[in-house]
């Protein structure tokens, strides 16, 4: 049961609220929204599974609810609720925003913090390393000899970093830092040591004090699987004394495969294992010889054994099998027995590789601490040796989910091979799984406090099952879902418009004909967003236009012509004016983009969002879902089409008082039988649907 002083809390800081807003508005909605939160996770619906999934649309104020909710729990019962969100732009609402709006309402103190991962922290010993004038940049670290203004920049960097004006965040440097750089200083589990003297003042111990000590955490996806596949607890809190709220949840499915995938170059990593075998014996040296003598050898005689096979599996593979984007995948995942074979050989080999060189860098550390050896030599090394255990992991985990049998219950692992774009005649090897569910019930819900997941977009033809498929939530073990709907009027702020189109999007003549018919539904129109299903079209249609824009004084502007802050500063600029301006997007502007009121009032959807199944991973699920008699275009497509497609609608309404139109071109919503579902799905506009 929830406890009193909980409800006591949740009470208060509602009424605290609505002195603190002007014109605030008790909304039905998110005050149940709000019990619910709290019931679950007082364990009122199932006393071990307090677990939430809860589509709460546009208007409800989903993150208040949850906070509202949420932190009065956590507190009360000494645990730590983190929030992991999908994209930047709601972990700095929350941080700069919500929580200090929080904590202002709430009657009891509490601390939040926003945490990163290790990889946006410096490592101040390689930062040194790379500044070291008796040091060899290229040692190790670099691919490519560094360009001078590289040196430079790291010189300012380790001189702000000894003078305490720069904290070792990437994000507050205040220039842009290259890519080609960062590589070199990053923090890495494997070059992380807590008894190096540097460790004493290394950026990411540092925020993860912090973070220790934080009431409320706000991560993202991204860092929330980097932390339970390392075990939980390692970077973030322990899943068992952590209340979970997975915001834009309909993300993590995507995120957790992309953890759970591999890849590796054959011609790539054979080069940098060369380097290893050249270096070795200096760093078996400075671990001690008579100490390091057998691990030196293992890991040179196993590197013997991965270089030639790494050239042969290359020479092996048949240039001629390759689709035109440079891609073979393995059927069912099922390598030749051949490839097979030299999966298990290179498991086996990077294995040996990996833990023998560990050993080689504790035993560096531990002289290193005993001052055994030179500390800038033993950092330095230590360094070195971190920076190729990365790539040793990397390398053992792509062979060993090559070298891993089917499982003959699950969906078996998508494997390919790919031309590398950067070295001629070289291959990556990738290998992804199919589903991730169960690497999520068993890493986190099945660990966490509670769990609340939410998000304006979770359902898929207005059922939650193949979220829950994909996000390995059982819909009968206790779980409380929600689907709870915007506040907005739809029925008289906005319509949805299904003109008789002539042809299907599938028709050769289709960019012709919205070339032919998209000026109607832009005439007269002063904020309209056109999105469109590829770059290609968006750019002919847009080509084509520019002339009766100009002419009719609208203001044309194209994703990606320039960034997305530019193109919609200028978007603002003109809807302020009252000069028509016409944005022109993909799919990345079908989510995320929040235009209210007089900045978006004419909205066209060109193109059911189906997703074209073109990558290896999308045709291995459809494959995998045909041999045991499914359909991948009703399970997969359509479902992902139908999210899809409410997410693009949702860009229309974004506050209460907002209108407009949504037009959707696409006349398989009204002539295909699955139309019916995903109209059924959106918002319930007002309907003018121009068929017969």
């Amino acid at each position: 049961m929830l406890h009193s002083q909980v409800k006591t809390d949740i009470k208060q800081c509602y009424e605290n609220l609505g002195k603190q807003l002007d014109n605030f508005i008790p909304r039905r909605a998110q005050n149940y929204l709000v019990s619910e939160i709290a019931k679950t996770l007082a364990g009122e619906y199932h006393k071990k599974n307090r677990m939430l999934v809860a589509e709460a649309g546009t208007g409800i104020g989903k993150s208040l609810s949850y906070l509202l909710g949420g932190i009065p729990f956590a507190l009360f019962n000494n645990k730590k609720l983190l929030i992991s969100t999908a994209t930047v732009a709601l972990q700095e609402q929350l941080i700069n925003k919500d929580l200090p709006l929080f904590n202002q309402i709430f009657p009891k103190e509490f601390s939040f913090i926003l945490a990163k991962g290790r990889q946006r922290y410096c490592c101040n010993h390689k930062l040194e390393a790379c500044c070291s004038p008796d040091g060899d940049p290229q040692l190790a670290m670099w691919e490519e000899k560094p360009k001078k203004s590289d040196l430079d920049l790291l010189k300012r960097m380790l001189k702000a970093s000894e003078q305490n004006k720069w904290d070792g965040d990437r994000d507050s440097w205040p220039t842009t830092i290259p890519d080609r750089v960062w590589m070199q200083i990053m923090a890495d589990k494997h070059s992380c040591h807590a008894g190096m003297p540097k460790h004493r003042t290394c950026p990411f111990a540092k925020a993860r004090e912090h973070l220790d000590k934080a009431d409320v955490i706000v991560a993202n996806h991204a860092l929330l699987m980097a932390d339970i596949e390392l075990g939980g607890g390692v970077i973030l809190p322990e899943p068992e004394q952590t209340i979970y709220v997975i915001d834009e949840a309909h993300h993590l499915p995507q995120v957790a495969r992309d953890f759970s995938s591999a890849a590796a170059s054959l011609k790539g990593a054979a080069n940098w294992l060369e380097k290893l075998n050249q270096n070795v014996s200096k760093y078996a040296e400075l671990a001690d010889y008579q100490k390091a003598n057998r691990f030196q050898n293992a890991i040179q005689d196993n590197i013997q054994h991965l270089i030639p096979t790494l050239s042969q599996i290359a020479n092996n593979i048949d240039p001629t099998i390759f689709n035109k984007d440079g891609v073979y995948r393995f059927e069912h995942g099922e390598l030749p027995q051949w490839l097979e074979e030299e999966a298990k050989g290179c498991k086996e080999a990077s294995k040996k590789v990996m833990q023998s060189l560990g050993k080689i860098q504790d035993l560096i550390s531990e002289r290193t601490k005993e001052n055994e050896i030179i500390p800038r030599i033993g950092e330095q090394a230590l360094t070195e040796v971190g920076f190729y255990l990365q790539r040793v992991e990397n390398l053992e985990k792509v062979w060993t989910l090559m070298a891993q049998p089917n499982n003959k219950k699950g969906a078996p692992l998508a494997r390919w091979i790919e031309k590398s774009p950067e070295r001629e005649n070289d291959y990556i090897i990738e290998v992804s799984p199919l589903e991730v569910g169960y690497r999520l019930d068993q890493l986190l819900w099945s660990r966490a406090a509670g769990s609340i997941l939410v998000s304006a977009t979770l359902r898929a033809l207005n059922q939650f099952s193949f979220f829950c498929r994909q996000a390995g939530i059982s819909e009968s073990d206790g779980t409380r879902f929600l689907a709870l709907a915007s506040p907005f009027d739809y029925q008289n702020n906005a319509r949805l418009v299904i003109p008789a189109v002539k042809m299907e999007p599938q028709a050769e003549a289709f960019t012709d004909l919205l070339i032919d018919i998209l000026p109607e539904y832009l005439e007269g129109e002063t904020a309209s967003l056109v999105l469109f299903s590829s770059y290609w079209q968006m750019n002919k249609v847009a080509d084509v236009l520019r002339p009766l824009a100009k002419k009719n004084k609208w203001e044309l502007l194209v994703q990606g012509e320039e960034s997305r802050n530019e193109t919609l500063k200028k978007h603002k600029e003109n809807c302020e004016k009252g000069k028509p301006s016409i944005l022109f997007g993909t799919g990345s502007f079908s989510e995320g983009l929040d235009l209210p009121g007089d900045l978006l009032t004419n909205l066209i959807i060109t193109k059911i969002p189906f997703a074209v199944p073109t990558s290896p991973v999308e045709e291995a699920h459809a494959e995998y879902i045909e041999s045991r008699g499914g359909n991948p275009f009703l399970q997969i497509s359509v479902p992902e089409a139908s999210k899809k497609l409410i997410q693009s609608a949702g860009r229309l309404l974004r506050k209460e008082q907002d209108s407009g139109r949504v037009v959707i071109l696409d006349r398989r919503i009204i002539t295909r039988r699955y139309g019916k579902a995903l109209l059924d799905s959106l918002p319930p506009f007002k309907r003018v649907i121009e068929y017969n």
